[in-house]
């Protein structure tokens, strides 16, 4: 192989510095969507308040609005004339004069003269009269104008992802639509002469096609809407014709297997002859043979091709397509954990490892992770009894139980 022009066997970070910079390049475009729609997309645009939360003084209890100055200065029960009612929803325009108080429910705008509230649980009704027991501190249970936000201050940024909490600011201050930035559309390809799907029955030499399941299923979990397409044979035409027809197609074509140094890796030689090869090879465990290119003569799409082991799949995916996926959207990179390895664990190798484990918080606050010993990239089910990869740095060492460690949640 002659010497690669693009890089080639990079470490880890040089690798999420690529996919970075790949997608900031290829940031998606905006969209308007509803509020009903909005929910896990990435803010495209600031929203800056325009009206003052609340939008006026208004009771945050059931009970009485009054003039404290009416009340015993001893603290002793006060009888107050009962001038009306104000219920949440328009303003009846009521104004308590002194020595009166109006009715009032939570939500509901105060009587022009009150400054406070007295719970209706600290009061007693003798005709037309109230008598309040327990005497409230001045301006206690009124919500005050602006005091969440005022005209002017920024509530959301972009590239915020939208929660139903932040859904629910927006909606406060009434609007019907947000400017999100549009998801990418994703095409996903399994490669192998070797692949059956589940449900038919195996002959000599074969296996199920798991990986295509487990990436479409990690794509929805992002809220995106993949779309399957059958196997690929091990033959060069067949994968150049159908990479050609997703890359005219789809955002992102992700392709499982096929992407190493093999007789029947196609991909490598296919990507640098018709694509741009970004990168290929990161010195990660497992994963190492994972290349992204652009598609170029096959079309406009990235090309994000993962190992065909499923354990593979799982971290690259996690490690690295997602944050391209998030990043193609403006969406920050998830911050790592911090955990205790719970055992000790020797690592052997030079490469930067994706380690399974399952992570708790014990009764005392503290996270802790623990390895599982089933680490190879062929093992699945030690990738379904964990629930995070524990980042090791590269280089052999022997971690004690104990040590912090990086933590990368499913």
């Amino acid at each position: 192989m002659t010497e690669p022009t693009f890089p080639f066997r990079v470490p880890f970070a040089q690798a999420c510095a690529i996919v970075d910079a790949v997608a900031v390049e290829r940031r998606l475009q905006p969209q308007t969507v509803s509020l009903s729609r909005a929910h896990g997309h990435v803010l495209a645009r600031d929203v800056v308040a325009t009206l003052p939360q609340p939008p006026f003084d208004n009771s945050a209890m059931d009970g009485f609005a009054l003039r404290h100055a009416d009340l015993a200065a001893d603290g002793a029960p006060t009888r107050l004339h009962l001038a009306g009612e104000q219920f949440a929803g328009p303003d009846a325009a009521l104004t308590v004069e002194a020595g009166s108080c109006v009715r009032i429910t939570t939500g509901a705008p105060m009587p022009a003269g009150a400054d406070t509230v007295v719970m209706k649980e600290n009061t007693a009704l003798d005709g037309d009269a109230v008598i309040v027991q327990i005497a409230p501190r001045l301006g206690q249970h009124v919500r005050r104008a602006g005091e969440d936000s005022q005209v002017g201050d920024l509530l959301l940024r972009a590239g915020d992802t939208l929660t139903p909490a932040r859904i629910g600011l927006a909606a406060s201050q009434g609007l019907a639509q947000l400017d999100v930035v549009r998801r990418p559309t994703v095409a996903v390809f399994a490669t192998g002469d070797e692949l059956v799907e589940p449900g038919m029955s195996l002959g000599p030499g074969q296996i199920y096609n798991s990986n295509r399941d487990q990436l479409m299923a990690l794509l929805r979990a992002e809220g995106l809407e993949p779309v399957a397409f059958p196997t690929l044979p091990d033959d060069a035409a067949q994968v150049t014709s159908a990479l050609r027809h997703a890359g005219e197609a789809f955002d992102l074509v992700l392709t499982c297997g096929g992407v190493s140094a093999g007789e029947k890796d196609l991909l490598p030689e296919l990507l640098q002859r018709r694509g741009r090869v970004r990168v290929w090879k990161v010195m990660m465990k497992p994963g190492m043979p994972l290349l992204l290119a652009e598609g170029d003569t096959l079309g406009p799409a990235l090309f994000l091709c993962l190992p065909g082991n499923p354990v593979s799949v799982l971290a690259t995916w996690l490690a690295l397509g997602r944050r391209l996926v998030d990043g193609l959207q403006g969406r920050a990179p998830r911050a790592l954990r911090r955990a205790r390895l719970a055992s000790d664990w020797t690592k052997k190798h030079e490469r930067l490892e994706l380690l399974r484990g399952r992570w708790w918080i014990d009764d005392d606050g503290i996270s802790w992770v623990e390895p599982n010993p089933a680490d190879g990239s062929h093992r699945m089910q030690a990738a379904a009894d964990s629930d995070a990869l524990i980042v090791l740095d590269a280089g052999p060492r022997d971690y004690a139980g104990g040590t912090p460690v990086d933590v990368l949640p499913y």
